[in-house]
């Protein structure tokens, strides 16, 4: 049974369950929308199962005044539709709480619970009333709820109404249909039950200056705003909106206007392997390519990047991380990826490795992989995960410069390969580990055989030891020089700094920011640092060094991260704890308060009795 929270206005949590398949998506998207409209701050979690249709479905929608949009685990407020998973769901209201489910059949007595109100709304009954159709009545007893939500909670009706007009404006039956079940439901409630409860919603201006986006939708658009013409994949959850996204923006940007001719590729491939090849390929040719995928597709697609990285030819991957091992959980979340990706393939490699915290960082960080894979002319990955990409968040509205210009590296034109004697295309001739490669077609002298076989700084195949080992120790130096190039670790520092340190990794970023502020409200501070790329640079050691002891919190079962740090920096692994969490759910507060507990006991006494004494 879930504890009293004790939340109020503009501040609580709540979910509906319902059954895969009976189009309760866009029901749920419009109470988010409407919340998010009326400006106060929200975040939505999509728990969905991994077939088509007929399994529990949950959507979570968090509201915080204060702005947190980690995933919270207490919910004040249940609507449950779904009689498959009525246990579970009313065990997981708070106490204090309210169910609202359909009275059309009666709660079983099983189900009961005495510190939760129960609100019953024949949701059922009414759309056999007024609606014809079994899937009409079933779509609009979904709208029914999110009339009995906006009595409930106190959801401007207008912004309600304004929404379903600009949906089904053009189509007056189903506005009409649409507005009647929002009645009903509404109606009702304010009928029967106190409205609004005492958790409810009050407007707010905290969204002005923001807008709601998956992640996916924002790395393919920054895939269109870095350049990609060439898009490579195989359908996988959950990265298919990705290229869904890039599609579609392609339509839009990326056709000739004159011609009407496209001016881009995009290859749904026989399987990853052949995707991670395709592009390869058109990087080889001079296109900007990618290809987005989830682990069982890096997995497969391990034999092409450890080409890419060993014949210097860039190419952008997405890894929008999943549950594993093998199929796993797809629809569930995970960082379970972070070494697969450093270290991908057989051999010894090290790949350029970006983490997003949101879609706002997935926007710029597609922008700065393909900018990194051709400066550093190597294979580079994005690494988001389910919660980030498929979920919708709240970020600033992203912004452009339009003085950008694509960083496409040392790129011998026709008239510098002119002025060459001879072209080799692995020579180091400045000192900085990048060679200058040159692309098909530009001038004769700039032609080369690629090899993923052994060769010398010159192309040429060799198995000679000496020849074999200059190569790799300058694509290690290489790699690892771009290090500074990667976006900077973000730093929390407490005002006069802690012994303790907090490191952690995408999406984990807004879980422990809000518990990081829970525990400064108890006098205790901890200093933190966001992991944002690899390899690591400078900041990111220190901040090790810094500290007496570093927890490193992750979404994963074996400390991946953790480990990462130990390998690249040398740090003593017993300075590093683990607070892991790998149950599928996004990460909350909780998860990392509760991992701190054990090491952080009487942390607060020893604070109190530090500003006791210097008062």
């Amino acid at each position: 049974m879930a504890h009293d929270s004790g939340k109020g206005v503009n501040d609580f949590a709540f979910k509906v369950a319902t059954v895969n398949g009976t189009g309760s998506s866009s029901a749920n998207g419009l109470l988010l929308q409407a919340l998010f409209r009326m400006g106060v701050p929200v975040s939505g979690k999509n728990v969905f199962p991994s077939n088509i249709q007929g399994l529990p479905t949950w959507y979570e929608i968090r509201v915080s005044r204060d702005g947190y949009t980690a995933r919270s685990p207490d919910f004040q407020l249940v609507v449950s539709m779904n009689p498959q998973s009525y246990a579970r769901d009313i065990e997981e209201v708070t106490s204090g709480g309210w169910i609202l489910y359909d009275n059309t059949r009666e709660l079983d007595a099983e189900f009961r619970r005495d510190d939760v109100t129960f609100l019953g709304v024949p949701l059922a009954g009414m759309c056999v009333e007024h609606f014809q159709g079994s899937r009409t009545r079933i779509l609009m007893k979904n709208i029914a709820y999110v009339g009995a939500l906006v009595a409930l909670l106190d959801i401007d009706m207008d912004v309600v109404k304004g929404m379903l007009d600009e949906k089904f404006g053009a189509k007056q039956h189903l506005m009409d249909a649409n507005f009647e079940a929002i009645a009903l439901g509404h109606d009702y409630a304010k009928e029967h039950f106190d409205c609004p409860l005492p958790i409810r919603l009050e407007a707010m201006d905290a969204t002005r200056d923001s807008v709601m986006i998956t992640g996916n939708a924002a790395a393919a658009l920054g895939c269109v705003y870095a350049g990609a013409t060439v898009g490579a994949w195989y359908p996988i959850t959950p990265s298919t909106s990705l290229m869904d996204g890039f599609t579609e923006y392609c339509k839009r940007f990326r056709v000739d206007p004159d011609t009407g001719k496209n001016r881009f590729c995009i290859i749904q491939a026989e399987d990853e392997l052949a995707a991670a090849g395709m592009v390869l390929g058109a990087s080889w040719m001079g296109a900007r390519a990618f290809s987005p995928t989830s682990g069982p597709g890096i997995s497969l697609m391990s034999e092409f990047i450890g080409l890419g990285y060993y014949a210097e030819v860039p190419g952008v991957f997405f890894d929008v991380q999943r549950t594993g091992p093998s199929t796993g959980m797809p629809t569930r979340t995970q960082q379970g990826d972070i070494m697969m990706c450093a270290y991908a393939s057989h051999g010894d490699t090290k790949h350029i490795v970006l983490f997003p915290a949101d879609p706002k960082e997935c926007f710029e960080f597609a922008v700065a992989a393909f900018d990194l894979a051709e400066r550093f002319q190597t294979p580079t990955f994005v690494l988001s995960d389910l919660d980030i990409g498929m979920n919708d968040w709240m970020i600033p509205k992203l912004e452009w410069d339009d003085s950008y210009t694509p960083d496409r590296g040392k790129v011998l034109s026709a008239e510098e390969l002119e002025g060459v004697e001879t072209f080799f295309r692995y020579i180091d001739v400045d000192g900085d580990h990048i060679a200058s490669r040159t692309l098909p077609g530009v001038h004769k002298k700039g032609a080369y055989f690629t090899r993923g076989s052994g060769h010398d700084k010159y192309g040429r195949y060799t198995e000679g030891s000496d020849e074999y080992v200059e190569v790799m120790d300058r694509l290690r130096k290489k790699v690892q020089s771009a290090a500074d190039h990667l976006p900077a670790p973000e730093v929390h520092v407490s005002g006069e700094g802690s012994a303790f340190g907090l490191i952690s990794i995408g999406g984990c970023h807004w879980a422990v920011l809000e518990a990081r502020d829970e525990l400064a409200a108890r006098g205790v501070d901890i200093d933190y640092l966001r992991v944002r790329g690899f390899p690591f640079n400078r900041t990111v050691e220190e901040f090790l060094e810094d500290h007496d002891k570093v927890f490193v919190v992750e979404q994963n079962r074996d400390a991946q991260l953790r480990n990462l740090l130990a390998i690249e920096t040398g740090c003593p692994m017993g300075k590093m704890a683990s607070i892991t969490y790998y149950g599928g759910q996004p990460l909350s507060k909780e998860h990392v308060l509760e991992g701190l507990a054990p090491h952080l006991e009487g942390a607060h006494d020893r604070a109190a009795a530090t500003a006791e004494a210097t008062s």
